[in-house]
């Protein structure tokens, strides 16, 4: 899997804000294998993109 531009890769509480979830949802997401998370060890990154798709199944 290719790594997504710079620009659509946010930080846990911006991706957390843009699916309306609290921060430790996302980082369940990431442990259940339903989000890819991007970064280094000490700063993880969302695709906003993939967070959004997400996030709009989820309410369905």
């Amino acid at each position: 899997m290719n790594k997504p531009p710079r620009h659509r890769l946010v930080p846990t509480n911006v991706a957390a804000l843009a699916a309306g979830v609290s921060e430790a949802t996302i980082r369940k997401w990431v442990s259940r294998g339903k989000l890819t998370r991007y970064g280094t060890p000490r700063r993880s990154e969302f695709d906003i993109e993939e967070l959004t798709e997400l996030a709009s199944q989820r309410r369905q």
